[in-house]
């Protein structure tokens, strides 16, 4: 009894869902040319909130070269993108990541993500009414965060924000009002916001070709001296002068290891970019598209990006930069002050509009994934009088009302990545994976005359593979026994894609922690270095020898099986700059939801309920 419970356990954490695909009719939606995706993805892309993470990378982490930073997130994020890409390409429907996972990976894979995804709302929408916040108090001379900070500074752990926010406490419980009266995102608050957004990159660019002084990226310990003058060394974060750390000057102030850092902080600042995928269904030539729309976009995204860091380290000396409101602050530096207030202001509409997503996003997947049985059903609860899901809202607004006052803007940030980074490893590692598989056709994606023939393939493809020896095994691993996959070729890869996970760990574990050593010729770590290399290079030559199936997808990732190991190396990598602090939060966020996913499943299973199909909520669930 008790081991047939626990095979049915089992089983239900890997379980995928079957979706049938909708019509072509019930889109009702003309074909999105490749300039339309390149507009949704720009539109996605460029956020409000990381012109303020601007001056906390820069001040304290990377410096001028920020701008490297910001490239370097982008050509990651272009990876994990297209891996992204084909991961959708195996669901019938346009839809979430989630929805993503839960057809393309079963219960256990769904819960991981969603619950990163969730992470990663969460400190968005707490990041982005910190930022407000600062914003606001800006324009009124900062003198809300002076009182607060001499008032609570002596009192607070070190681990938590100078002073607990008031301001976005208030924010987090307005907004949490307004969406349980049903408030929405229309098409005008959509159209205004996105201009808002281009206005601000713009403007700051052609203030730092004005106002700009090429000198600001060839500080020394001179300047860093009479700049400072008269200034407290430390840097504080309500007073009226501020000074960070000089760090070597230069460029790039901070080495190497501030541009990782500061890329691995930034990694989210791409994340929108997904609309461009899930919304290429439309497409008429999605493989082209697709490929095309990402790029472009990142790519103007990075335009826009490190425009506004160059124009700002160019303005103002970096380790003099505000990093809570750095735009307005820098304009003031250099006599602009109605531009600054300007500035302050469109970044005050454009923050609302972003924190308003993030918490319709947040709500949603909380919604989807309680009504699919992964968190409290009463989430999924939708009140017969405003329409909307108040406990999911509520639960959403408080959580985040609770980490916006008491967090630093920093330490969301990072929590941000780390509910991303994770999650886009796995996808990376589950197309390494899928491909591969014998099983992996989850819907009929070829037209209707041609049903017959993908469901003879599918049959084919089904049928039992007697179970192989260890010489059968150790032969198929380089003269694979059908040009098809099968049950043998299919447990390779499995084995393999893990034991790639754990090797790259190791190296990103060894070059994050001793790179110096390992690239100065150190002879121990860099042995290790490059049998792990060699390792690395072997296991993936045995995965290129396995057949691949040919089931037709909307798109495909080129370079299999390099280009998804390119991702999950340079994801992981990411990681490891990380503080041990943010992943102890991250643990414990992971610990919650586990308990609770384990919690329900056990219940479930005893009282012999069996979970549903996917709501309809589930499909329309963004991210």
């Amino acid at each position: 009894m008790l081991r047939q419970y626990v095979r049915q356990f089992r089983q239900g954490l890997v379980r995928k869902w079957p979706l049938e695909p909708r019509e072509e009719s019930e889109s009702g939606r003309a074909p999105l040319s490749t300039l339309d995706l390149v507009t949704l993805g720009v539109c996605r892309t460029l956020g409000a909130g990381v012109y303020v993470l601007i001056g906390v990378i820069t001040l304290l982490i990377a410096g001028p070269a920020i701008v490297i930073c910001f490239l370097v997130v982008a050509l990651s994020s272009v990876l994990s993108e297209l891996c992204y890409a084909e991961f959708w390409s195996y669901v019938p429907r346009s839809g979430s990541v989630y929805l993503c996972s839960v057809v393309a990976m079963g219960n256990l894979g769904a819960f991981i993500i969603g619950w990163n995804v969730l992470l990663y709302l969460v400190a968005a929408a707490s990041c982005v009414t910190r930022a407000w916040s600062y914003a606001f108090d800006s324009l009124i001379g900062n003198h809300i965060s002076k009182a607060l900070e001499r008032t609570f500074s002596p009192h607070m752990p070190s681990f938590l924000a100078p002073y607990p926010d008031f301001i976005s406490l208030g924010l987090v419980l307005l907004m949490t009002g307004l969406l349980v009266l049903g408030a929405r995102v229309t098409t005008l608050i959509i159209k205004v916001s996105t201009g808002l957004n281009l206005f601000v990159p713009i403007f700051m660019i052609l203030s730092g070709f004005i106002k700009g002084d090429l000198h600001n990226w060839q500080l020394t310990e001179q300047d860093y001296k009479s700049n400072t003058s008269g200034s407290s060394s430390t840097f504080r974060s309500g007073g009226s002068s501020w000074v960070g750390p000089l760090g070597s000057g230069g460029f790039v102030p901070f080495g190497f290891e501030g541009i990782v850092q500061g890329a691995a902080i930034l990694f989210t600042s791409y994340f929108g970019v997904f609309g461009v995928v899930t919304a290429a269904k439309e497409a008429p030539n999605p493989q082209r598209s697709i490929s095309l729309s990402l790029l472009v976009s990142i790519f103007i995204g990075f335009l826009a990006y490190s425009g506004v860091s160059a124009a700002l380290t160019l303005m103002v000396p970096y380790y003099r930069i505000y990093p809570y409101s750095p735009l307005p602050q820098a304009f003031l530096q250099v006599g602009w002050g109605p531009a600054g207030y300007v500035v302050a202001l469109v970044l005050l509409c454009t923050l609302l509009y972003s924190f308003l997503c993030a918490m319709l996003s947040m709500f949603q997947l909380a919604r989807a994934m309680a009504a699919d049985g992964l968190l409290f059903r009463a989430l999924a609860q939708i009140h017969t009088r405003t329409g909307t899901p108040i406990m999911a809202i509520l639960a959403s607004g408080t959580l985040t009302g609770l980490t916006a006052t008491l967090l630093r803007i920093l330490d969301l940030v990072k929590l941000m990545s780390a509910g991303i980074l994770p999650a886009y490893t796995l996808v990376a590692v589950s197309i390494l994976v899928l491909r591969y598989q014998p099983d992996q056709i989850l819907s009929k994606r070829e037209k209707t005359k041609e049903g017959n023939e993908i469901s003879d393939h599918e049959a084919s493809l089904s049928e039992p593979v007697p179970e192989a020896g260890p010489l059968r095994i150790l032969k198929s691993l380089w003269f694979p026994t059908s040009t098809t996959p099968n049950q043998i070729s299919g447990q390779i890869v499995y084995g393999c894609a893990s034991l790639l996970v754990l090797l790259l760990s190791i190296l990103s574990l060894i070059l994050a922690q001793w790179p110096r050593r390992v690239f100065s010729g150190d002879p121990g770590l860099t042995t290790v270095a490059v049998l792990l290399l060699l390792l690395i290079t072997g296991v993936t030559v045995i995965i290129w020898r396995q057949p691949q199936d040919p089931t037709y997808l909307t798109f495909r990732v080129p370079a299999l099986p390099v280009l998804p190991l390119v991702s999950i190396f340079v994801n992981i990598y990411l990681m490891m700059q990380i503080t041990s602090g943010t992943w102890i939060l991250f643990g414990i966020w992971m610990a919650i939801g586990s308990v609770i996913y384990i919690g329900y499943e056990i219940r479930h299973r005893l009282a012999g309920n069996k979970h549903q199909q996917p709501s309809a909520s589930t499909t329309q669930t963004p991210d």
